[in-house]
Formats: C-alpha cells, structure tokens, sequence
C-alpha cells in the first residue's frame, strides 16, 4: 500500500463503524478499478480467433468469412426476450462463440466456448491493468467491516478469467455481471438485484463508477448514492464533475475514496 493510503489508514484507524453513512459499497469494474483498451475491430484479433477454430475442427476460409458469421448469430442471440426491458436487456456472448461451433456441425460444451472467447479477448485486447492502489483499496474497505460489491456491465466470459488474472476473483462479497443477470446499469433492476443480495438497503449503499449515465444517474434513479471518479476511459461527453454524485474525484482517487466512506 502506497505511503498516502498508509497515512490514511492511521487516521480513520479509531473512527466508530457504527457511525458510518454506508454498509455496501458498489463497485464498477471498467474504468473505476481496471484501465483497459480493447479492439474488437483489428483484423488480426479474428485471425487469431480463426486459428482456434480451425485447430478445434471449426474451420472458416477467412477471419472476414467468421467476423460475418459472428456477428450475424450475435444479432439472434441478442433478442430480447418476452418480459424484458430492451432498454436494459444484457444477452450473453457466450452462445454467439457456441454457434460458430455449431455452425460448422460441432456440438461443443461450455468448456471450449470459453476458451474461444477467452482467445478474442486476449487478442483484441491491447492494455489492461488495476488502477494502482485499487486491490490495496477494496481490502481495506472490507477489512473495516463494509460489504464491497461487483456491478459491472460487462459479459462474464471476458470478465471472470480478467478478474482472475488481475486478482480481483475472491476480494468481493458478491459479484453480478450484466451478461449473467441479462440486465444492465443504468437499469432499476440490476441495482435492485445487488441490494437484494446484499441484504441492504438503499440508503445504506453507495455506487462508484466512472460513467455518469451508467453508475452516478442509474444508482440515484434507485435511491442510492454515487461517488464518481472522472478516469480516463469516462465517456468523453462526461464532466469533470458530477452534479448528481455525493462525491466526485479526479481519475482513480483512492485515498479520497476511502477518506469518505470511512470518516
């Protein structure tokens, strides 16, 4: 833990738990714990992904002959479903990496779709890392007793091995993924479902998230409270701070962070 994080902790090191304004914290993933960049669109990322299949017995004549095929069993796997909001409906891209299996006459379990999408992942991804400090962050905050939880918009069969990689798999209480939930921030009900889970109420929660619309306006519209830290990878129409946010911080402000939730 760096030297500023060290000195905070001595600082809050006597304050009461019981004082405290919040019991669960909500966490987004992508640009508020981990900085990444990603193309989805670079020709060799499907090359790569081609090579996979050919070798699994799935075989395509070119990357742009499996790009099309993809995303064409995409679209029909991402029909909302009867009784979901299209506005906040999330499908799972798991079942578009089965087709492209099946589409060559290849039943295949779960197993070898993963791993296919673990390998577009890895190869159209060109940074990912932890914001410095965040780890150090989360155990902290669980270590004085709060309840740290994962909401992230995102599809499970890239964000569960990154969790891993980056390890951050086992430091949460609880983890929701949009692709498994199939419902997305800002929607009502996937802050709904987190609360549930926590055993919490709204207004002993707070939401942090870098995206305004997503994390700071969705979690107000559910009655809690939202801490925004304006990264890099915030939406570019995003401001520098947010009106709607009970505290707004500049990029990855950890130390801040703490200081607040834990006076």
């Amino acid at each position: 833990m760096g030297s500023g994080m060290q000195r905070f902790r001595t600082v809050v090191a006597e304050q009461d738990s019981g004082d405290r304004r919040y019991d669960t914290v909500l966490f987004d993933l992508y640009g508020t714990l981990v900085d990444i960049r990603t193309d989805e669109d670079d020709p060799e990322a499907w090359e790569t992904l081609r090579d996979f299949l050919d070798e699994a017995g799935a075989h395509y004549d070119s990357a742009d002959q499996l790009r099309d095929r993809f995303m064409g069993a995409r679209a029909l796997s991402s029909a909302v479903p009867v009784g979901h909001d299209p506005a906040f409906y999330e499908p799972d891209l798991l079942p578009t990496y089965r087709a492209m299996f099946s589409l060559r006459g290849m039943r295949v379990g779960e197993r070898l779709s993963r791993k296919a999408a673990w390998v577009f992942r890895q190869a159209s991804t060109r940074l990912i890392w932890l914001y410095p400090g965040a780890l150090d962050m989360l155990k902290l905050l669980k270590g004085r007793g709060l309840r740290v939880v994962l909401l992230s918009n995102a599809q499970s069969c890239y964000t569960r091995p990154e969790l891993t990689m980056l390890g951050l798999d086992d430091v949460f209480d609880d983890i929701l993924i949009s692709s498994e939930e199939h419902v997305r921030k800002p929607g009502k009900e996937f802050f709904a479902r987190a609360l549930d889970r926590a055993g919490t109420t709204a207004d002993r929660t707070v939401m942090v998230g870098n995206d305004e619309s997503n994390d700071i306006l969705g979690a107000r519209h559910a009655g809690i409270d939202g801490v925004y830290l304006r990264t890099g990878i915030s939406p570019y129409s995003d401001p520098m701070e947010s009106a709607a946010a009970v505290l707004s911080l500049k990029g990855a402000d950890y130390e801040g962070l703490a200081n607040f939730l834990l006076a």
